[in-house]
């Protein structure tokens, strides 16, 4: 069997392996959705894949959409090239139980695959066709935190940014350029509505989207490239929306079990590919059932019928309680925190973590002990009832092969979020954070993890961050297992406000985070003695 238009005409086959197939007609969502997009995705990796995919697929299989979505890939070209292509854009969408089933659907809204290439005239002028398109109602982002980043951590544009402010909108190579050059195509097209919607697992995303859009019009409209009526446009909230949102779903890459079995039932050419950019990818998608997509309903172009599909539609203020909640409590420092120790305890599998006494502990003291009392209710979701799913079924399920090492990706650009914002509540709500604990420890941690030895003294790959040349230049000195290394090197760190969103000295945390740090890296098996001391 083949993951292809024709392949999948083998209904027989398909429904015999256990897989649903599509209820309608692809070609005829195809055509409808190239002749006039109405949803564009930037971000064509794996959770848009069977997230986002499996909205549209339902909305489309109810008959409450008519149209799929336009897939636009910003960064790996090679996904395009490698997973879209050659399976006609299809998605083998496999569910993960924690009884060991699985759920497999073959998913067939992803209509339409394009590179936004600036510099290749046929996929450059396919993306101005489609925001010159009226009935666009909707551009969605999953780029991750880092796709909205202009600048480092000195507060400087990147050497990429700074190009494109250069170069202007004809040349736009960054995301964040592409997307602004794009909005300024719809805008001299006669300025149709849109909502530009954040779907990235980080908090005020929204926020963030838009001050990046705008700062590169600004940037724009000083070197005469834009108008000052483009930026009033997409200043204009009533024209140009930005609803913030949260998503919720754990996304692993894809697990060599699955392929097997995936093989094993007939299905052909499932191997993951990894790309020139490091993209780990493949034709089939593995991820967990639960999963929360919470936006801001606010659409001046129209949308789909989302909450027909389990999407929450709500006002900012509950978005932001909803995301805050999961980002700053209930999941994400959670998963960080295993990820960093992990790395350092020598596991590979997240679940794996949950039996280990003192990171099981570490978690509960993270979630339901410190975060709690400083997070809101949003009303729509229970945040006691949603740390409990998290880390009683979410995290332990054994079957999602979910590793600390992809989630310690990029962590200098999360802590600010899944720690910051906890560390700022209790300066707000105590005058200081001196009350914590598990969080300090966590910090400590990935401190601990930038040293590349794990805790028997051997060295690991870790994983890639966009500070960690800068990171690692400042600790070169340290060495475990001779703590007289330490002089005070984490000042510059813990003490910089762009990484954690407030300087932690100041916060009240910062000696004990540097005496947690000295304690593991006294000697070998000190990370695992120091987790004992203080859980």
């Amino acid at each position: 069997m083949k993951l292809t238009l024709e392949g999948i005409k083998e209904k027989k086959d398909w429904e015999s392996a256990g897989v649903k197939l599509p209820s309608y007609d692809i070609d005829t969502i195809v055509a409808r959705t190239k002749e006039s997009p109405e949803w564009v995705h930037f971000g064509a990796g794996n959770i848009f894949r069977i997230f986002l995919g499996g909205i549209a697929d339902k909305l489309i299989s109810e008959g409450e959409m008519e149209k799929g979505i336009t897939c636009v890939e910003t960064f790996d070209f090679d996904v395009v090239d490698k997973i879209y292509k050659p399976y006609d854009n299809l998605v083998l969408a496999v569910t993960l139980k924690a009884d060991g089933s699985t759920d497999k659907q073959i998913l067939g809204s992803l209509t339409e695959a394009v590179k936004a290439q600036s510099n290749v005239k046929e996929e450059w002028g396919r993306l101005i066709e489609i925001f010159k398109n009226p009935e666009l109602k909707m551009i969605s982002f999953t780029i991750t935190e880092k796709g909205y980043a202009l600048k480092n951590a000195e507060g400087k544009y990147f050497p990429f940014i700074e190009q494109d402010i250069e170069n202007g909108p004809e040349k736009a190579v960054s995301a964040m350029a592409v997307v602004c050059a794009l909005l300024n195509e719809r805008f001299k097209a006669g300025r149709s509505p849109l909502a530009v919607v954040s779907m990235d697992n980080c908090s005020h995303n929204g926020e963030k989207l838009r001050s990046s859009i705008l700062t590169m019009a600004s940037e724009w409209k000083n070197k005469g490239y834009v108008s000052e009526e483009f930026v009033e446009y997409i200043s204009d909230e009533e024209q140009v929306s930005f609803p913030w949102s949260m998503i919720d779903k754990i996304t692993p890459r894809p697990a060599e079990s699955v392929c097997e079995s995936l093989k094993e039932l007939g299905i052909e050419n499932m191997e993951p590919v990894i790309t020139s950019k490091n993209t780990y990818i493949a034709p089939f998608v593995n991820a967990e059932g639960p999963q929360y997509l919470v936006i801001e309903d606010k659409f001046p172009n129209g949308r789909p019928a989302l909450e027909k599909a389990g999407v929450y539609l709500t006002d900012r203020d509950t978005v932001n309680k909803v995301e805050r909640m999961k980002v700053t409590t209930c999941l994400n420092p959670l998963h960080t925190a295993l990820a960093v120790y992990g790395c350092l305890l020598g596991y590979t599998l997240i679940a794996d973590e949950m039996k280990d006494v003192e990171l099981n502990k570490l978690v509960h003291e993270i979630g339901p002990d410190e975060g709690m009392p400083v997070v809101t209710n949003p009303g729509i979701l229970s945040p006691e009832a949603f740390v409990d799913e998290v880390i009683n079924v979410r995290i332990p399920n054994p079957f999602m092969p979910d590793t600390p090492q992809r989630i310690a990706t990029d962590t200098s650009q999360k802590v600010g979020i899944r720690y910051g914002e906890t560390i700022k509540s209790y300066v707000s709500k105590y005058g200081d954070a001196k009350k914590l604990k598990a969080i300090p420890l966590a910090i400590a941690g990935w401190c601990r993890y930038l040293l590349g030895v794990d805790d028997n003294g051997e060295k690991f790959e870790r994983s890639s961050d966009p500070m960690l040349f800068e990171l690692t230049d400042i600790l070169k000195e340290i060495e475990v297992g001779k703590p007289e290394t330490y002089k005070g090197q984490l000042k510059t760190i813990l003490s910089n406000k762009n990484i954690f969103g407030s300087d932690l000295y100041e916060a009240g945390i910062g000696d004990l985070i540097e005496e947690m740090f000295k304690k593991e890296i006294a000697e070998p098996g000190a990370v695992r003695k120091t987790l004992k001391e203080y859980l």
